[in-house]
């Protein structure tokens, strides 16, 4: 009986040292999830999130971590490829979530991902910002959810008023990708200001597609023949250099304006020529940047041999909301879900964040106020600061 006591009380005590042991490793480091389309259709995306976070890390390891309560805790990225699916981005938040134990995640970056990633993130009570993100549904009723760019209520009209205020013009057409959930928004809303601005039938043509379609003959030429002045098309570089490519060759005309999914440096690689003189709104402009933005163009440029586009710039600045954000929560418990929740309350709290992509205060909804730049392609193919456009 005596020697069953004994081994009941080791027993006991091993437990004792492997819990201790467990909770004293989970303080022991900040785990920082990445979701990101490293695959699928739009890689250069996934790429420019991946190389941005790495180089963020290098800044946390030369610091000795990040600091909370007085302590410094070393951090891991753990980088899941969402493989531009939209079940593939909710496997990788479920994943990262359940098993990894990350304290936040950054990314999906675009909206069909991000979307159905972010209910996921809420129903978990896991904090999320999303970089890029601009579909109102990401953070909609989702406390847990942030974003780190603008809505796209904000963007369609910013493009609507100026194409208005620029060209003059009152016929428009859109083409967009009806099977996604950034592009048919940003339409939608882009639609709906014109329309305000020019009165009912000043979308003289409103034609969509289907993702991965590559020949968009039949609906340019009902565009062309529409009568429209100008066409937005709020689409990803892998589509936009063949939208615009084969509407030259039907013989458009007019301006073609794009969206922040324009901000890739593969738009210019991909539609050359065709795509100079062009506009778009986006995030900032790589061209004439200042200050820290300049600073980070060029270490990015130098590391990984191009500019970096909005979404690199975007992932920076959403990982720096999140270092601020666990350096204001106070202290890591080692109980993952109280420290998620507090995390969660320190980035509702942000105020006056200064990043390379603008300044940030977050509403009650995690969106941030920012505003729009208006990019012209230059001749050298290069992304021009044209205007900025504020709320």
């Amino acid at each position: 009986m005596r020697k069953l006591f004994l081994i009941i009380s080791l027993s006991f005590a091993v437990i004792i040292v492997f819990s201790f042991s467990s909770c004293k490793e989970r303080k022991k480091t900040i785990k920082i999830g990445i979701n990101a389309p490293i695959t699928g259709d739009i890689p250069k995306v996934g790429e420019g999130s991946k190389f941005a976070a790495l180089m963020w890390l290098e800044d946390i390891k030369k610091a000795g971590g990040i600091e909370v309560g007085g302590t410094r805790y070393p951090v891991e990225l753990v980088i899941e490829d969402n493989e531009s699916k939209a079940e593939s981005a909710v496997k990788a938040n479920t994943k990262m979530i359940t098993q990894d134990e990350v304290l936040i995640i950054i990314g999906p970056q675009a909206s069909k991902q991000a979307v159905p990633a972010g209910g996921v993130a809420d129903n978990y009570k896991t904090p999320m910002i999303s970089p890029w993100s601009t579909n109102p549904d990401t953070t909609n009723n989702r406390p847990y959810v942030f974003r780190g760019c603008f809505l796209d209520p904000f963007q369609g009209p910013v493009v609507a008023n100026f194409i208005k205020n620029e060209f003059g013009y009152k016929k428009a057409a859109v083409l967009y990708d009806v099977a996604s959930d950034y592009p048919k928004g940003l339409a939608e809303f882009f639609k709906k200001a014109w329309e305000k601005i020019n009165g009912k039938g000043s979308v003289a043509a409103y034609e969509s597609f289907t993702t991965k379609d590559t020949d968009f003959s039949s609906q340019l030429t009902k565009i062309i023949k529409s009568g429209a002045q100008v066409l937005f098309t709020p689409q990803y570089y892998n589509e936009v250099a063949l939208i615009v490519q084969q509407a030259k060759e039907l013989g458009w005309k007019g301006p073609i304006v794009g969206s922040d999914s324009w901000g890739s440096a593969e738009t210019v690689k991909l539609c050359g020529k065709a795509c100079y003189g062009q506009f778009f709104s986006t995030h900032y402009a790589a061209a004439g940047a200042k200050g820290a933005t300049k600073e980070f163009i060029n270490r990015y440029n130098k590391k990984y041999g191009y500019v970096p586009d909005d979404v690199a710039a975007l992932t920076w600045d959403a990982l720096n909301i999140a270092k601020r954000a666990i350096e204001s929560s106070g202290n890591i418990t080692g109980n993952i879900k109280t420290d998620r929740t507090s995390v969660r309350d320190a980035l509702a709290k942000i105020k006056n964040f200064k990043g390379i992509t603008g300044d940030m205060t977050f509403t009650e909804n995690g969106d941030p106020k920012k505003c729009a730049v208006i990019v012209r392609i230059s001749n050298k193919g290069e992304y021009e600061f044209y205007k900025s456009v504020c709320p």
